[in-house]
């Protein structure tokens, strides 16, 4: 029984890793927008079919197409936000919330007529793979995708805190009309915080896809998750969203030990609620 248990709460702490990395996205989205991203699931799906094109027409493994598709989402949500959201909103929180509504809409019925409703995957000699850890077996995938979305957790902290732009986006943040004062340009900061915050779904796009399946309804799976973590860890906190991220996944995983695959992510349902309920502000966020 011990074994069983370690068993997944090591899972859950594997797919938490990639959890978090959704959610840095959304979490640095609201952190310098101040906007819940309604768009954010739908572009996981399409940076998951994009890694699955590069996979199944060009032979390139996931992994492998992380660096293109990361900076392809990149562009995307760069593109988005100069050409369409920013545009569209005029700067009105409530017209950014109906401009990524009005994107998710249109991304999910375009998948949709191109690919279908049908679930699609990819094998490769990794897909199998485990690592015996004693009585252990952990996923191989799993375990890249752990290390590497904590790597990149940690290189977007590093970003954020040590670079110029990153205390431009920081600045940008907490004072946009005293950052302009400064010679910073608020709308390119906000661009180039909605692309990065896309980019990190190109990632975890390459890390989920050896894995999990892909679909044009993909994006409504972890999107419920990424608002929880960030609600848990704290709104616009990295630490939060990592934390988050790892509690969420032991959350999922274990609910599924005790209550069944099928209701196991009702346990993320009573960490949101609880949350609002106790602790509104979540475990990072600043009282108010």
């Amino acid at each position: 029984m011990v074994e069983i248990y370690a068993a997944a709460l090591i899972n859950g702490l594997l797919i938490g890793g990639v959890y978090a990395l959704v959610a840095l996205g959304l979490t640095l989205i609201y952190g310098v927008l101040h906007i819940v991203n309604f768009a954010h699931g739908s572009l996981l799906m399409v940076g998951m079919f994009a890694a699955w094109l590069m996979a199944e027409k060009l032979g390139v493994h996931p992994y492998a197409a992380l660096p293109v598709v990361a900076l392809g989402m990149f562009a995307l949500g760069w593109l988005l936000y100069r050409l369409v959201i920013g545009r569209v909103s005029r700067g009105e929180d409530r017209a950014i919330l109906l401009a990524t509504l009005g994107v998710a809409v249109v991304l999910d019925n375009l998948f949709l007529t191109l690919f279908g409703g049908d679930t699609r995957q990819i094998e490769s000699d990794l897909t199998f793979a485990v690592i015996e850890l004693g009585p252990l077996l952990l996923s191989v995938p799993k375990v890249i995708a752990f290390a590497v979305s904590l790597l990149l957790a940690g290189a977007l902290w590093g970003f954020m805190a040590l670079t110029d732009t990153g205390r431009a986006i920081r600045a940008v943040a907490k004072e946009p009309e005293g950052a302009r004062l400064m010679g910073i340009r608020p709308e390119r900061i906000f661009a180039l915080a909605y692309g990065i915050g896309i980019g990190c779904l190109g990632a975890a796009a390459c890390l989920l896809l050896p894995s999990f399946f892909v679909s044009p309804h993909v994006g409504s799976v972890f999107v419920l998750v990424a608002f929880t973590i960030v609600v848990l860890g704290g709104m616009g906190s990295f630490p939060g969203a990592v934390v988050g991220g790892l509690l969420i996944g032991v959350t999922e995983s274990m609910g599924g030990l005790w209550l069944g695959e099928s209701l196991g992510p009702i346990g993320i349902s009573l960490v949101f609620i609880a949350v609002l309920l106790f602790r509104p502000t979540g475990l990072f966020g600043a009282a108010r």
